[in-house]
């Protein structure tokens, strides 16, 4: 089945679909680039205690292929039910929605998908001609959401910081230095944090993960008139440049979602940051809360403006996402496996209550 026949929003799929042949891609590397990597992750989920009709979502790879990501097709499976590959329509996000009935015994779904991947950067150091964005996409990504508003104390925070900045390279690296001056990573935020800005300013509690502290540097960027976005995703891999803290580490990958972000420059195009890695850098990096100006901190700061190791996945951009045919309210994001029973939405961040588990190998590079 051809790639673009079947990821068509509403198109409906057989209960079991094959992968697109590899031949053929084009993954010619640009100059100065590195290999490309090709990755399967396969997940599986097993509703544990179904009651009534179950529905579980599932987030898939961008359809879009990238200048560091290009999907190679998806390989599903729904025991007892029927499956879906949809299109959120704001922000094109892939949720493979699965349905299964009241008979169905024991509701079952796996998600089997393939995508290549290689380091992403940009050389900030001179204005090139980086891509043009489609005005309506850079629209989207000045909009305010839920969870990440662009007036009030978001606004007045984003101006204090930007005030001595003329240019929006020069307005991002000073948002993105002020979150990592002034946040930290907190281990007791479940999951990666559901980036309530507007509270965390409030609060002046800074602490979160990447769901905050990125949706942090969004929400002050948007209001500073940069446009950016989270780009929501998995870790697949170790890292290779030396931070055990930055990497998948094993092939279980059920609790590594992280989510980066970009801003978009006339003349550089979308240019990735992860000020939120730093700040798990500073944590979680052997032996444990370095200072900021320890080396391992500097390098990765430095590094963490302007590019990203490609040993993860992204999924999407989406925020206020609608799962379709839910019962359930809208979710903040789109990056965890979903479910829901007749008695209530199941718990994204609990892999082992909800049942679900998420694996990852390498397979080439080329």
């Amino acid at each position: 089945m051809d790639r673009r026949t079947f990821i068509k929003a509403g198109v409906a799929l057989p209960a079991a679909g094959a992968f697109t042949g590899l031949p053929g891609m084009a993954l010619a590397e640009s100059a100065g680039s590195t290999s490309w990597r090709v990755f399967e992750v396969t997940t599986r989920v097993d509703v544990a205690n179904p009651t009534g009709v179950t529905r579980v979502w599932l987030p898939a790879p961008l359809s879009a292929d990238t200048a560091y990501q290009k999907a190679l097709g998806n390989d599903w499976s729904a025991e007892s039910g029927s499956v879906r590959l949809l299109r959120d329509q704001k922000y094109a996000a892939g949720i493979v929605a699965a349905e299964f009935p009241k008979s169905a015994g024991k509701p079952a779904l796996t998600l089997v998908s393939r995508f290549a991947t290689r380091d992403r950067a940009v050389d900030l150091s001179r204005r090139g001609s980086g891509a043009a964005e489609d005005p309506a996409v850079l629209r989207l990504s000045l909009e305010p959401t839920e969870l990440i508003p662009t007036d009030g104390i978001v606004r007045e925070t984003a101006q204090g910081i930007v005030k001595d900045q003329k240019t929006d390279v020069g307005k991002a690296r000073a948002i993105y230095e002020w979150i990592v001056e002034n946040t930290f990573r907190d281990p007791k935020v479940r999951g990666c944090g559901w980036g309530d800005i507007k509270a965390m300013l409030e609060s002046r509690n800074l602490g979160g993960k990447c769901g905050d502290l990125n949706a942090l540097f969004v929400g002050l960027a948007r209001s500073a008139g940069i446009p950016a976005r989270d780009v929501y995703g998995v870790r697949v891999a170790a890292s290779r440049l030396g931070y055990r803290s930055l990497g998948a580490n094993s092939e279980v990958i059920s609790k590594e979602q992280h989510c980066r972000a970009e801003f978009y420059a006339e003349g550089y195009g979308w240019v990735p940051v992860d000020p939120a890695d730093v700040r798990k850098v500073v944590l979680e990096e052997p032996p444990g809360h370095l200072a900021l100006t320890s080396q391992k901190v500097e390098a990765a700061r430095k590094r963490l403006f302007g590019s990203w190791e490609m040993n993860w996945l992204a999924f999407n951009y989406a925020h206020d996402v609608q799962l379709p045919g839910a019962q359930g309210p809208k979710i903040p994001y789109f990056m965890y496996p979903n479910g829901e029973t007749a008695q209530g939405r199941l718990d994204p961040l609990d892999p082992v209550a909800f049942k679900y588990s998420m694996t990852t190998r390498e397979l080439k590079s080329v």
